[in-house]
């Protein structure tokens, strides 16, 4: 028995030895593989094997007292992270980190931001009894002395779009300029020309004439990834005050506004807190990437100033508009030819439709245009309410080629996102009373 033991020694000696080394290499590896996005096959395989260690790692602040953006960017979703967690980030570590991510990003984006000056062209309608103006610029077609317009220098954001040297605005920024001068971050400069303006995006492609290698566009993201909370960054030119940053959160999404003149509705527009002011149009909205989410384009406000809310025109209705304005100068939307609204629960009762029944009411039509032409209905009945009238008794349009519609901003995007002038589309609807119809319609471009 004795010599047993003795002999059995040597074994357990060197399973304890095996035992240690698998424990120091346990404690060790998830920590590096962390901290390296170049490392995520090495991630992945400790986090199956350990996904206890690799939860810890991730939240570990490291000695310095700095903790990588990498490992709060891409900590992964709620299922792969311990509801405990054995390690605590300190307060300082997370405004270290954020601080990284906000400085990144305007480091990164500005020499991609452009600063955009104009002279605009105002003409003077009519005279001010008893006033003089005092302007020395252009006389009245007739060569009189009567002054009939003036000079009056504009200000807005920019950014490079591509290597080609287009830079991408608002329209409204440029729509009555005369002469446009782009100014970059590293402070060089160039005169540009309009390549092409679209009002009802109110986005407008300017021209550089600046070498390639200098331009540095900007990287694209994708709008229809935004959600409400996410952090949004904006860099311009507020009040004149060249390359400013500003963050907020991305506070709704889905708004749908009216730009310039414009007699149609855009959809899907970004809704943000991060300041606003003027100056600022047709600056970049980015994430915490750093890439395009939107162009801003609107503030509500009374004074002129940031009030908190501010709109952003979606990238990916840019990532539609802009190419075919650098090749051809115009937009074409597709166009139905409706006036409308999302119906609500109390229409339809009134029109006896079907219980639920969701979409677009059809209140009005234009003479000629495609609905007219396929036979759609309007409203043609009003019913007064302590809260105002309600419409009814016109087509209530429920899909477009079998994809459903739920109201009339759903109507609109789809029509955005999926046709194009001269597509021939099925559009189902319910009619007063319940009926239910299948109409071909084929789509007109708007008309200007």
């Amino acid at each position: 028995m004795i010599n047993a033991h003795r002999r059995s020694l040597p074994l357990i000696l060197a399973g304890l030895l095996v035992g240690l080394v698998a424990m120091l290499a346990c404690a060790v590896t998830p920590a590096t593989s962390v901290s390296n996005d170049n490392s995520r096959e090495s991630e992945a395989a400790a986090h199956d094997s350990d996904p206890v260690e690799i939860q810890e790692a991730s939240w570990q602040a490291p000695a310095s007292g700095h903790i990588s953006v990498e490992s709060l960017n891409d900590r992964g979703t709620s299922e792969d992270r311990s509801p405990t967690g054995s390690a605590e980030l300190d307060a300082d570590s997370v405004v270290a980190a954020y601080e990284k991510v906000i400085g990144d990003v305007h480091e990164s984006v500005l020499p991609s931001v452009v600063s955009i000056f104009v002279l605009n062209r105002v003409e003077i309608s009519g005279t001010l009894p008893g006033f003089t103006f005092p302007f020395n610029q252009g006389t009245s077609p007739d060569g009189n002395s009567q002054r009939d317009f003036y000079y009056q220098n504009g200000q807005g954001s920019g950014f490079v779009w591509d290597n080609e040297g287009h830079i991408v605005t608002n329209r409204h920024v440029v729509a009555d300029a005369e002469r446009i001068r782009i100014v970059f971050s590293d402070g060089s400069n160039a005169d540009a020309e309009i390549v092409g303006m679209d009002e009802d995006s109110d986005l407008a492609v300017l021209k550089v004439d600046k070498d390639i290698e200098l331009l540095t566009p900007v990287s694209l993201g994708d709008s229809n990834e935004v959600r409400v909370g996410q952090l949004a960054i904006t860099i311009g030119n507020p009040f004149g005050q060249e390359f400013s940053t500003t963050t907020g959160i991305v506070s709704a999404i889905g708004r749908t506004i009216r730009t310039g003149d414009s007699h149609f509705s855009l959809p899907k527009v970004i809704q943000t807190d991060a300041s606003m002011n003027p100056g600022n149009s047709g600056g970049p909205l980015l994430d915490r990437k750093g890439r395009v989410i939107g162009i801003d384009a609107q503030i509500i406000s009374r004074g002129g100033a940031s009030t908190g809310i501010g709109f952003a025109i979606p990238v990916n209705i840019a990532k539609q508009v802009v190419p075919e304005l650098i090749s051809s100068g115009t937009f074409t939307y597709s166009w139905l030819g409706i006036r409308g609204t999302t119906i609500s629960p109390e229409a339809v009762e009134l029109m006896n439709a079907p219980e639920g029944t969701r979409g677009a009411l059809v209140i009005a039509l234009a003479d000629d245009g495609p609905a007219d032409n396929a036979g759609l209905a309007g409203s043609t009945k009003t019913k007064q309410t302590d809260e105002g009238g309600i419409r009814y008794g016109g087509d209530v349009i429920t899909a477009i080629d079998g994809n459903e519609i739920s109201g009339m901003n759903e109507l609109i995007i789809y029509l955005l996102e999926n046709t194009r002038p001269g597509d021939a589309i099925s559009v189902s609807v319910v009619r007063d009373g319940g009926e239910t119809a299948e109409i071909a319609v084929t789509l007109q471009a708007r008309p200007e």
